[in-house]
């Protein structure tokens, strides 16, 4: 009972820190963590309460190129 006990506490103080992980990782991919992505943004990585961290897409360089000429 004990074991489950230390277990159970365990759990609960490790929850936020491993929350605060995933929202790190977002933020310098430079994504923001919102509930869906807009049409012109990729879903990157995961953050804390099943957010979706969401990216803005980048034009390809090689097709600008291509209609400047």
């Amino acid at each position: 009972m004990r074991l489950l006990l230390f277990l159970f506490a365990a759990l609960c103080f490790l929850a936020p820190a491993r929350n605060a992980f995933f929202d790190e990782k977002c933020y310098r991919l430079k994504g923001r963590c919102t509930h869906s992505c807009q049409k012109n943004e990729e879903l990157v990585a995961l953050c804390q309460k099943f957010l979706r961290c969401c990216l803005t897409l980048q034009p390809c360089q090689k097709n600008e190129q291509e209609w400047s000429v």
